[in-house]
């Protein structure tokens, strides 16, 4: 405990002296640039990231990339094509043509971001974002036309940014 104290207080001491320490007009100059350009910088991709340039919508949670892979959104559930709900899965009241379009206005014809969570079905699920940052499983579930499955919502929540 009184270990933590001393390392706190040290660090507090460097900080305030490295923030009034003066100086010279040049890089006092820079300083706003470089604090703006590190601002702005992206957090780097991690490695469970990967781009997928859309080729198609399947359904309300599913597309497919143009390298071939499936995708399904993770902890996501839409009603299937013939607008029933598989047994044991979620039901929203939302039609599938209605997730359908929504999946599609919100990523067809764009390369988006995926970031993999695991398969399920010789699919990819995966929580997507589109070029805007925006998260495509989080605007599905808020869009009214899919609902959370929230069996798999609890191993990585949606909707975090």
């Amino acid at each position: 405990m009184r270990f933590a104290a001393l390392v706190a207080g040290a660090a507090a001491a460097a900080f305030a002296t490295a923030h009034s320490w003066p100086l010279d007009d040049e890089l006092s100059r820079l300083v706003p640039t470089l604090e703006k350009m590190l601002s702005h910088r992206e957090a780097p991709a991690p490695a469970d990231r990967f781009l997928c340039d859309v080729a198609y919508v399947n359904d309300g949670d599913t597309l497919r990339c143009k390298d071939g892979t499936r995708v399904r959104l993770h902890a996501v559930a839409a009603r299937e094509a013939d607008e029933t709900c598989s047994p044991g899965h979620p039901c929203p009241a939302a039609s599938a043509a209605s997730a359908t379009a929504e999946l599609r206005r919100l990523a067809a014809d764009r390369t988006i971001s995926c970031e993999q969570i695991g398969q399920s079905y010789n699919r990819v699920t995966a929580i997507c974002w589109t070029p805007t940052q925006v998260e495509i499983n989080c605007a599905m579930i808020r869009s009214g036309t899919t609902v959370v499955w929230t069996k798999f919502d609890r191993q990585r929540p949606l909707c975090r940014t």
